[in-house]
């Protein structure tokens, strides 16, 4: 038996089982390529009984699911943090314009260049010569000072 046969005799229950843990079908498509693609490289795995195989893909899914959920919350940027509202938006492009002069000058054109010309903190940090990880610094410290100016003029 080889992994071409391992295939036919398991891929309905595999597919199930990766279908129902991912949340596309897609995805689920890919977490059996996966699992497949780790089988060729397990040689024991052909001898073993029909249970302990589908015991082992389904550990190998699960686990990749895992891997992946995981690395999706590793990579969710600071940006799409900052996206949310922090405070409620000014109406008026000349209150924003106060807003924004309240900040430093460095700060002011990076939250301008971020929220209304919607430049990446790539694409910011290339502009003004520094590193993207800076860009998203300077901007979460922008927001917090306008939050903190925000609230001291709610009170």
């Amino acid at each position: 038996m080889e992994v071409c046969d391992l295939y036919e005799n398991l891929k309905a229950d595999v597919y199930r089982y990766a279908r129902s843990l991912a949340k596309h079908e897609f995805e689920a498509d890919d977490l059996v390529q996966d699992a497949f693609m780790k089988a060729m490289n397990e040689a024991k795995l052909v001898d073993l009984p029909v249970h302990k195989q589908k015991a082992w893909f389904f550990r190998v899914i699960k686990n990749r699911m895992i891997d992946i959920s995981r690395r999706e919350r590793r990579l969710v940027s600071w940006e799409e943090d900052l996206d949310v509202a922090v405070f409620p938006a000014p109406s008026h492009s000349i209150e924003m314009t106060e807003w924004l002069g309240r900040l430093p000058q460095s700060q002011s054109d990076i939250v301008f260049k971020r929220y209304w010309l919607g430049m990446s903190s790539q694409e910011i940090g290339e502009q003004l010569g520094i590193p993207a990880a800076t860009v998203r610094y300077k901007l979460q410290i922008a927001i917090k000072r306008l939050r903190k100016l925000w609230e001291d003029d709610m009170k």
